[in-house]
C-alpha cells in the first residue's frame, strides 16, 4: 500500500504597507494560487480581489491557539498566510514554524519596519536595539535605556507614542528624543517628533515605529543603571529583605546566566536577583518564590520598574510551592535554607550542568552548607564587604554581614570532593 503524500506546504508572505505593489513577483504567485488566504484584516485589504480569488480568512484573537485548528481545517488545500513584513522577525513566522516544522513553510520575506526606519535615520540595523511592545509591557523598554542608546520600538498602537513617552519621563530620560514613524513603505508615510519632557502629539497612525535617541537627565532622581548585574540598592522597593549590591554582583557571576535560561530565585524578598538574571539576556528567564504577599507584590512592582515585567511571582512557602514550576537551569536560595527537605528538592529538580547556589548569613544555615559542601563538593567562600563612614571628623570602616555563599554544579560523572571522595556526582 502507497504512503499518503505529504502535507501541501504553507505560503508565509510577508506584506509591507505598500501592499500588494511592493511584492515581489514570487510573493505575488504565490497569493494569487492560493486557495486560502489567513491574515489580519487589514492585511487582507491591501490584496486586489481580482489577483486573489482564494477565500479570505481573518486570524481569531488570540491568534497563537487558533494556528493547529485553521491549519486542520484547510488542510490538502494551498493556504498562504499573510504577515507584516519580515514573517520571521517578531512575526507569525514564529508561531507557524513552532506549530508545524520549519519543513512545512515556504517563507517569503518583506523588508520588515526596522529595516525601512534604519534606511529612513540613517541607523546601522546591527547597531541599533529593537523592542516590540505588540501584545507586551511598555515597561519592558525599561531595561534598554541607557545613555546614548538608539533605539526602535514596534508600537501596538496608535497609543504607544504616548506610553513611551510617559515611561521615559518616569524612568529619568525625558530629554530622549522621539521620532514616530508611521506608514513606513507607503505613501502614506509620515514622520513627526519631539522629546518625551515635551511630547503633546495626538495619537496617530496605529502602524507606526518609534525611534529613541536615549537621552538621561542627570537632574532626575532615579539611579544611573548599569548594563552588569549589581544595581545600586536604591534602584530596588525593599523592606530590608534585599541582596545587597556587591553580594548580589558575586551571586549573579556564580549563576552565570545565559541566554534562553530559567532561573528559580527561592525566598525573593525584593526580587533582586531574579531581576537581574533577567536583565542580562532578553531571552532569560526566572521565578521568583516569596510565601509574604506583600514582599511578592513589591517583586513584581521592582520588576516592572527595571525592565522585566515577565518575571513569574509564585506566592508560597519552599518546597512545597515548588512544584509543578517548569525544571530550572539554575537555582538560587536567599532564604528559608533551614525549611525542612527545601534544598534536596531545589538539587533534585536540577539536571546535569545545573547550578545551585545558596547565600546565608547563620550559623545554623552555615552548617548545612558546609556539610552539602562536604558531600556534593563545589565552593564556598565567605563574602565581606566593608564601607566608608564618618568616625567623629575621620572617615572609617563599617563592616556588613558577612554572606557564606555555597555554589556548585551538578554533573553526571563522579568527581572528587575537597576531601579527595567520589560519594556524590557533582563538581564545581
Amino acid at each position: 500500500m502507497s504512503s499518503p503524500p505529504p502535507p501541501m506546504p504553507v505560503t508565509v508572505v510577508g506584506l509591507g504597507a505598500d501592499g500588494w505593489a511592493g511584492l515581489s513577483a514570487a510573493g505575488r504567485s504565490a497569493l494569487s494560487s492560493a486557495e486560502v488566504l489567513i491574515g489580519g484584516p487589514r492585511q487582507l485589504d491591501l490584496l486586489p480581489a481580482a489577483e486573489c480569488a482564494g477565500r479570505r480568512v481573518a486570524w481569531p484573537s488570540p491568534l497563537r491557539p487558533a494556528v493547529p485548528k485553521l491549519m486542520a481545517e484547510h488542510a490538502g488545500l494551498r493556504i498562504a498566510v499573510l504577515a507584516s513584513g519580515d514573517p520571521m522577525f517578531y512575526g507569525i513566522g514564529r508561531a507557524l514554524a513552532e506549530e508545524l516544522g520549519p519543513h512545512s513553510l515556504r517563507v517569503h520575506p518583506h523588508p520588515s519596519s526596522v529595516s525601512y526606519a534604519c534606511a529612513r535615520l540613517g541607523w546601522p540595523v546591527e547597531d541599533t536595539e529593537v523592542i516590540t511592545v505588540v501584545g507586551r509591557p511598555v515597561a519592558r523598554l525599561a531595561a534598554a535605556l541607557h545613555e546614548g542608546r538608539r533605539v526602535l520600538v514596534l508600537s501596538a498602537g496608535a497609543a504607544s507614542p504616548g506610553e513611551i513617552a510617559a515611561l521615559l519621563r518616569e524612568r529619568g530620560f525625558g530629554p530622549t528624543r522621539m521620532r514616530v514613524l508611521e506608514q513606513l513603505g507607503s505613501e502614506r508615510e509620515d514622520t513627526y517628533e519631539g522629546t518625551a519632557d515635551g511630547w503633546e502629539h495626538a495619537p496617530g497612525d496605529p502602524l507606526n515605529v518609534v525611534a529613541l535617541d536615549c537621552r538621561r537627565d542627570p537632574a532626575h532622581g532615579a539611579p544611573r543603571l548599569g548594563a552588569t548585574p549589581g544595581l545600586p540598592d536604591t534602584a530596588y522597593e525593599h523592606d530590608g529583605q534585599l541582596t545587597k549590591r556587591h553580594v548580589r554582583a558575586a551571586t549573579l557571576c556564580a549563576l552565570a546566566p545565559a541566554p534562553g535560561e530559567l532561573l528559580w530565585d527561592i525566598g525573593g524578598g525584593s526580587g533582586s536577583i531574579g531581576i537581574e538574571w533577567m536583565r542580562t539576556h532578553p531571552s532569560c528567564r526566572a521565578v521568583a518564590v516569596e510565601r509574604v504577599p506583600e514582599r511578592a507584590a513589591r517583586i513584581a512592582r521592582n520588576a516592572a520598574a527595571l525592565g522585566v515585567p515577565g518575571l513569574r511571582v509564585v506566592i508560597g512557602a519552599a518546597p512545597d510551592a515548588l512544584a509543578g514550576l517548569p525544571a530550572p537551569d539554575a537555582v538560587f536560595i536567599g532564604g528559608g535554607l533551614t525549611a525542612p527537605g527545601l534544598l534536596d528538592a531545589a538539587w533534585a529538580a536540577l539536571a546535569p550542568g545545573g547550578r545551585l547556589v545558596v547565600n546565608t548569613v547563620t550559623l545554623e544555615s552555615e552548617a548545612v552548607l558546609a556539610e552539602r559542601y562536604r558531600r556534593h563538593g563545589g565552593e564556598l567562600v565567605k563574602l565581606a564587604v566593608a564601607h566608608a563612614v564618618p568616625v567623629g571628623g575621620f572617615t572609617g570602616w563599617r563592616q556588613a554581614m558577612p554572606v557564606t555563599q555555597w555554589s556548585v554544579t551538578k554533573s553526571d560523572g563522579p568527581a572528587a570532593g575537597p576531601d579527595g571522595s567520589t560519594e556524590e556526582k557533582d563538581r564545581t
